[in-house]
């Protein structure tokens, strides 16, 4: 079984900036790529970021430029979220994917932005 724990969330205001980081733990598992998810109030649950098991990065439009995610080792990835909007405002969720393609998924960690 994995487990993913997030951490990082908080209030901040507009133009602030947050770290937010995963950590995955567990036992006979490997990962490849981790993920960032968020679900803003009233929406549905929309892909933010990824990064591969070889460090190659993707980010949606919508936060490309502004974000950035990393990994400092094969379960660890954070995602640094600089010049925030109000509209970041959501419960930030780690997805990592096993080397099995088996999904694991965090609690999230809610991010607040005030304007």
């Amino acid at each position: 079984q994995v487990q993913l724990v997030e951490s990082g969330g908080g209030l901040a205001q507009a133009g602030g900036s947050l770290r937010l980081s995963c950590v995955a733990s567990g036992r006979g598992f490997s990962i490849s790529t981790m993920d960032w998810y968020r679900q803003g109030p009233g929406k549905q649950r929309e892909w933010v970021a990824g990064i591969t098991r070889g460090g190659n990065t993707n980010y949606a439009d919508s936060v490309k430029g502004r974000f950035t995610i990393s990994r400092d080792n094969k379960n660890t990835v954070y995602l640094q979220m600089n010049s925030l909007k109000p509209e970041d405002t959501a419960v930030y969720y780690c997805k990592a994917s096993s080397t099995y393609n088996i999904d694991y998924w965090g609690k999230g960690t809610l991010v607040t932005v005030s304007s």
